[in-house]
């Protein structure tokens, strides 16, 4: 069905992360896929919220993304896969990267929508709209 997964994980949302990889890899053993990870470090807005944190803080947080996220499959996925970590607008890099890797599938988590989400939109939803892959949100 499906040759090649993407599994998108917020190393802050622990519980989430880990319905996405209970779905993601049963999804993959049952279709053989190969399966790719991707964190995405979210933007720090503008130059003056950014420079606040000072010196290279960009670089350590997408360090102590990477260093989290090898864990985290380590421990929590239990299958091989390949991993990505981003920085930018979330839903943008998850679909840029399904692109990039031809992933034929997306898993993402999704939380119980709040009434900003219904004006703003979540990043979940995001993905589903304008991604070409199907997509399974786990809840």
């Amino acid at each position: 069905m499906y040759g090649k997964i993407l599994l998108a994980v917020d190393m802050n949302d622990t519980a989430g992360s880990a319905r996405v990889a209970e779905y993601g890899a049963a999804l993959a053993r049952m279709c053989d896929a190969e399966v790719h990870v991707i964190s995405v470090v979210p933007n720090m807005g503008f130059a003056l919220v950014g420079s606040a944190f000072g010196g290279d803080f960009a670089g350590t947080m997408m360090e102590e993304t990477r260093v989290a996220l090898h864990k985290w499959v380590d421990e929590v996925l239990g299958i091989a896969a390949h991993l990505h970590i981003d920085q930018g607008t979330v839903y943008d890099k998850i679909i840029r990267t399904a692109e990039a890797i031809d992933a034929e599938a997306i898993v993402v988590g999704a939380h119980r929508p709040e009434l900003r989400d219904y004006l703003v939109g979540p990043n979940a939803a995001r993905v589903v709209r304008h991604a070409r892959q199907s997509v399974l949100v786990v809840r």
